[in-house]
């Protein structure tokens, strides 16, 4: 089993806190976007919570999308962006990126990762990334040796990860859903109808039942 990592603890905060303006005074549009990075690192994380490392680790599409996997996947990508392609490589080994390295190995957790060894490279890849970000200028010039046009800034790769965090959030909201029923966008905050009024599992039911049978009465063609 791998060594077990140093961790540092995930961004603490608060579900409800405003980001930050833009302004010059408030840090400017860099401090924007790292807000939204760490907003989506905390919101991934709480989509893992309270699942057992069964269901973690359960593939639950076609193509093996599971919890596990989606956490090592995103952090891993995340760092080698932020700290490797600006030249200052985090030191943190990641074998599953290597050439002569399996498919698909960035996306699950193999029998001797732990789940608490996943968490924790999870928390030391954010940890180099934000080490890298704080000292960074959002003009500072890198290099992605894997994109064709591989020449950007740390502000095009702050988007991107914004982006990429984002896009496997829908598909954690998804798996989770699957799992357990849980939904929700953040801690504190389901953002679904009824939030508070304790809307019941029948009313859901029958709304479920309702598009099915919209969708039943629909053409079965694929849509030109």
């Amino acid at each position: 089993m791998p060594s077990e990592p140093p961790a540092t603890p995930p961004d603490a905060r608060a579900p409800g806190a405003r980001p930050p303006s833009g302004s010059a005074e408030d840090g400017g549009v860099k401090a924007v976007l790292h807000h939204y990075l760490k907003t989506a690192r905390r919101d991934l994380r709480w989509k893992l919570e309270g699942l057992t490392e069964r269901q973690l680790r359960t593939p639950m599409t076609p193509t093996g999308t599971n919890l596990l996997g989606v956490l090592k996947h995103v952090s891993s990508v995340e760092v080698d962006y932020f700290t490797g392609c600006f030249g200052r490589p985090s030191g943190i080994e990641m074998p599953w990126f290597d050439d002569d390295s399996e498919s698909n190995e960035d996306m699950y957790a193999t029998a001797e990762e732990s789940v608490e060894w996943v968490f924790g490279l999870a928390d030391r890849c954010a940890a180099a990334s934000d080490a890298a970000i704080a000292e960074l200028d959002l003009t500072a010039v890198g290099h992605v040796p894997w994109w064709t046009n591989g020449t950007v800034t740390l502000g095009r790769l702050l988007v991107h990860m914004v982006a990429e965090y984002q896009r496997h959030l829908g598909h954690a909201d998804i798996v989770r859903e699957l799992l357990d029923g849980a939904a929700g966008l953040a801690p504190g905050n389901s953002n679904l109808p009824g939030e508070g009024e304790d809307v019941s599992a029948d009313w859901w039911a029958g709304y479920t039942d309702r598009l099915r049978q919209i969708a039943a009465g629909a053409p079965d063609t694929p849509h030109t």
